[in-house]
Parts: structure tokens; sequence; C-alpha cells
């Protein structure tokens, strides 16, 4: 085995290092298997990364740990490493995930079988500490009151106890098994970007208070955290994506300073530009002063630069202290729910989908012996259509509650028994299905000493990891951009998408909507047009709940943050695109009264690469 970096210890004296280049293998537990393997092959590397855990993972995790109490960790990721853990040992490169989800013990163990299998010895650290469920007890008696993060309600005012309660670590822990020599770390609950961030810190020697270079490479890690996303997956302007096959995966070349350059491996596909660079920064944060364990990192000081194809400098990031507590999220089992969904097709939709509701339940034996029911009429429906599916409508009826009889096959029957005494045409998308458990999710903050966080290795070695500086953050220095005068003229009513793109998804219970231009005028436009009130009038289920706006002038973006609107979180949320992946598309949908004089359509108003500001140069 050749260990090439084994000797970046702590406190090591050494000669200003190139760029660490680290590569994304995964998104999400269920992304590419082969990506592992891509990515180490693909060309050079130095660390390896794969983020497999969502706010919803951890609560799949926890049912399948009931199931079988060996589980509770990211078994794809094994395959992977099976894949690659020979070549990686051989070339130095180090794999760092936080697949060990709610047993990361575990997971290592299972990677020193494995190794064991090749013939291989690597050294192998385990990152824990997150998971405080077992101690929520004590915590509670020292003062906690785990008040939930939107509506500020005490966990006492529940009856019942989390099932899961994560702790979001730094990346500390993962620097400190790094610099101990680990060539694989596997964590359980971390900030998503410290997956980058530690490495960083590992490979340049950065210390605790080197806010505005860990400020970069959690910016780095954002982006390439969701991998192809960052390399034109979900992408909005598709005219931007000349190569359609299916994206790489990024890679961050992180500089001593802090800042980077976000690429992909040469003959992939997708492409990486300012856009998609800026989508990614744009999914799923809040407030840009994006806050982790270990700083906070203000986005809206950030600068991209378009250095050549394929390849976005992030630049001058602003860093502060963190806050002083850490987010946890907890999960509570929620009861059972089910959905049927009905086909309407043709005429006298509404009438048929009024009678089908009160058909269902007076069979059921009425709406209250469930602790919730949604009902949706979905129209897709338009008249005289050419085709039979485009005369049709979905009615799409969802239960919840705690007997799992009555929500499963009792109800879900009834739907199919009705199927000759119900409207004309009556037939389901689904056969009956049983309920399937469901979790509500409490986010919620914990004073960061009460926290163990732990650096394990096979061998029995253990360290405590020290809390980084902490206590709130300053403004960053907000970047400084000299916007032009909003146009004026005559208008026309066209997609808000045909100049402004979208990039939208969860948080907890919360959706968010990232919008950009891909010009100054443009964004000098929406940023006086697009106030909370017409953002609500573009999206009406935000009537009645808290909207939070952010502006981000440097990346040309604003920020909408809906609070509730995915209710008690991912795994509980009744509406068709629980994680609001389509929300943003859903708003450039939406018809708005746009200058004419930003509707130019000529060859290279928007060609991929042409400099919108002086400091972008284009491929």
């Amino acid at each position: 085995m050749n260990h090439t970096l084994s000797t970046r210890t702590e406190g090591s004296l050494h000669e200003p290092l190139r760029p660490v280049r680290i590569a994304n293998c995964s998104g999400f537990y269920g992304d590419t298997l082969a990506a592992a393997r891509n990515m180490v092959e693909g060309g050079p590397i130095d660390v390896l990364t794969g983020d497999y855990l969502a706010e919803l993972t951890i609560f799949i995790l926890y049912r399948a740990r009931r199931k079988d109490p060996a589980a509770g960790y990211a078994k794809t990721f094994l395959t992977q490493v099976e894949d690659v853990l020979g070549t990686c040992l051989d070339r130095g490169v180090r794999i760092v995930a936080n697949a060990g989800g709610l047993a990361p013990a575990t997971l290592a163990e299972e990677i020193g079988k494995l190794a064991a299998n090749l013939d291989l010895s690597p050294k192998i650290a385990y990152v824990d500490g997150d998971d405080i469920v077992d101690r929520l007890g004590e915590m509670r008696s020292a003062g906690e009151e785990f008040r939930h993060l939107d509506t500020g309600r005490p966990l006492s005012d529940r009856t019942d106890s989390p099932v899961t309660a994560n702790a979001y670590l730094g990346g500390w822990g993962i620097t400190q098994a790094l610099r101990a020599g680990a060539d694989v770390v596997v964590t359980g609950r971390v900030a998503d970007a410290a997956l980058v961030s530690g490495p960083a810190a590992w490979w340049h020697g950065w210390a605790h208070d080197d806010f505005d270079r860990l400020a970069g490479a959690i910016a780095a890690g954002h982006v390439i955290e969701c991998g192809p996303q960052a390399c034109g997956g979900n992408y909005p302007f598709l005219d931007e994506i000349t190569d359609r096959r299916y994206p790489g995966f990024p890679l961050a070349e992180i500089a001593a300073d802090g800042s980077s350059v976000i690429t992909k491996h040469p003959g992939t596909g997708g492409i990486v530009s300012t856009g998609t660079v800026t989508a990614q920064l744009l999914y799923e944060i809040g407030d840009p002063a994006y806050a982790g364990p270990d700083a906070v990192s203000h986005f809206d000081t950030l600068e991209l630069t378009q250095q050549a194809p394929n390849r976005v400098e992030i630049s001058g990031v602003r860093g502060s202290a963190p806050p002083d507590r850490l987010k946890v999220a907890m999960n509570f089992l929620g009861g059972y729910r089910n959905t049927m969904t009905f086909v309407i097709t043709g005429l006298d939709i509404e009438e048929k989908a009024r009678w089908a509701r009160q058909q269902m339940f007076e069979l059921l034996g009425g709406e209250e012996r469930f602790d919730e029911v949604d009902v949706q009429l979905l129209r897709f429906d338009h008249a005289d259509a050419d085709r039979n599916a485009e005369a049709t409508a979905h009615l799409r009826v969802t239960v919840k509650g705690s007997n799992e009889r009555v929500v499963g096959r009792e109800f879900s029957g009834v739907a199919t028994a009705m199927a000759v005494g119900g409207y004309a045409g009556l037939h389901t998308t689904t056969p009956p299905t049983p309920a399937s458990v469901f979790g509500v999710y409490w986010p919620t903050l914990l004073q960061r000493d009460l926290v163990d966080h732990r650096v394990t290795f096979l061998d029995g070695k253990c360290h405590l990891v020290p809390n980084p500086p902490a206590g709130g953050s300053d403004s960053g220095g907000r970047a400084s951009i000299d916007l032009p005068e909003p146009p004026d003229g005559p208008t026309r009513r066209v997609p808000l998408g045909t100049v402004v793109g979208a990039r939208s998804g969860d948080k907890g219970g919360n959706a968010n909507v990232g919008l950009w231009t891909r010009d100054e005028v443009s964004y000098s436009w929406l940023r006086s047009w697009l106030d909370v009130e017409r953002f609500r009038e573009l999206v009406p289920e935000a009537a009645g709940l808290e909207v939070r706006r952010y502006e981000l002038p440097n990346l040309r973006a604003l920020n909408f943050v809906i609070v509730g609107l995915l209710g008690d979180g991912v795994a509980a949320s009744t509406r068709p695109d629980p994680q609001a992946k389509g929300l943003g598309e859903y708003v450039r949908s939406r018809y708005a009264e746009i200058p004419e004089s930003l509707l130019d359509t000529g060859p290279d108003r928007h060609r991929p690469g042409t400099p919108t500001r002086p400091d972008i140069v284009g491929p």
C-alpha cells in the first residue's frame, strides 16, 4: 500500500500544498452505484466522498434497524467500497462518507471484514456521538427544552418520545481521523458539507478559527454534496445543456485559501457552469448566512467565475464563528398512512369527485375514524381530448391514523370495492395497498458542549474531538454589486421561467425556492418586482404560511422559504411532491408581465459561457 499522504499530522510544517481534489460519488442513499469506480478511475483525486443521508433517510434507516438490529447504515456503500478500496489504497486516495447513518461502528466493522476478504489492510475509523436519543432524559434534566425551530413548541408538549435524535456534527472529527492516518472514515450524522470541509482542513492544516477558509470549503461542499446536480442535473435552462448524456459527478479542487474550482472528469456528461453552480448553491438553503457546526459560510459574499469549460471558481467567501448550539433532527413515529388515487374521466369531474369522497367514507364509517384525511382533486383533463388519458383527472385520497388495519387494507379495499357501484368509469391507479409507517420531523437545537464528538479506530483507539470557537456570526460583509436600474417600458405576459431559473427543495417541514437570472438587468427587475406578496400570488399554497425572502445579489438570486408547506416533514407530507422538488419549476411556469426588453431571444444573449459580468470569462 502506498500511503503518500499519511505524514499530514497535526502541527506538521510543510510547504504550501496544491489544491486538494475532493470527489463526490453519491448524492443520496440509492444513487448510481458505479459512480465510486467512475470517480476513482476517471481522473486524479485525493479524497472520495459520498453523501447518503437526508432528513428522511435517518427515518428509513430506523425502520430498517427495527427489522434487523444489524442494519441502520447505507448498505450500498459497501458495494462501492468493494469496487474501489484496493485502487484507493494503491493511490493514496482517502474515502470519507456519512453512510454510517445510525450505525457507523457497525459499518466500520463490515468494511474491515470486506477488506480482510480482499486481503487488504486499510486503517478504518468511524465518527459518532451524534446519536443522542438515549441521552435526551439527562439533557432535558439539564435544562434543554428542545424547542421546535419553526413553531417554538417545547418537546414537553409531546406525550411520546422520539425514535431518533441526531445532532449535526462538523468536519473536525473527519479531520482528526485523517490526521491520525485513516484510509477510510465513516460517520453518522454530520453536516453534509463537513464531508468536504473536514478533508480540506486536514490537507491544508487549517486551524479551528480559519473561518474564511472553512467557509470556502463549506460552500464547495454544499455544491458537490448532491452529485450530478452540480453538473447539469435538474437544471432548468435546457438550452445550456448541450451534452444530454447522464451528468458526471462533481469534484472540488480546494486551495489553501479556501477558494475552489468545481469541475468534473473529462469525457463525462452534462456541464459545470456558473449557472449549474448557482443552482446548487441555492438548493435547500434559508438565510444566505449558511450556518454549520464549524463556521457560518456567507453565501452572499462569494463570487463565481467561469475559468474554462466545466471549471467554475468559487472565491471570496467570508466566514464567521459558528453558533454555540448544534442543529438536532428528531423523528417521531407518526402512525400509519395510506393513499388511493381514483381516476375520473370526461364529464362532470368535480361532481364525480364529491360523490366518490362521500361514498368512500360512508362505506368506511366516517372520516372521523381517521386522525387526518387529505383529499386532492388533481386536474389533468381538457375538453374534447384527442386521447383518453388526456381527458382524465385524479382524486388523491390520503388517510392517517393509529390503527394499521383501518388505514391499511380496510381503507384501500373499500376504494377497490367501489369499482362497480361508483361514478361512471371509476378505476384506481393501484391495487389495494397496505398501510405504511410515517415519521414526524422535529428540528431543534442543542448546546454543543453536551455532545461527545468522537473518533474511534477499529483497533480500539478513541479520541474526543474538541469544539471549535463558537458564539454567533457577523454579516460577513456582503459582496458589493452595482446593479442597473430596473427596466421599464412595454411588457409581455409570458412564463416567469423565460428569464428566471429556479431550484427548490425541502428543509424539514419547510420548502425553499431559489430564483436567479442570467444577467444583471433581469435581476434588477426580478429584485424590484418579486416581493413576498407577489410570491404568494405565484404560489397559492403559501397563503396563510410564513414566507421568508432573502437577497443574494452576487448570484443574481432571491431565495424564498415557505415555512410549514411540507407539514411535519417529508415522511409525513401529503403533497404529491413531498420534497418540493418540482416547486421551482411550477413557479417558473407561472405567467408574469415581463419587460419586453428582457425577452430578447438573440443567439448570444444567454449562450452558455456568454459573459454577463466583467469577471466572468466564457469557454
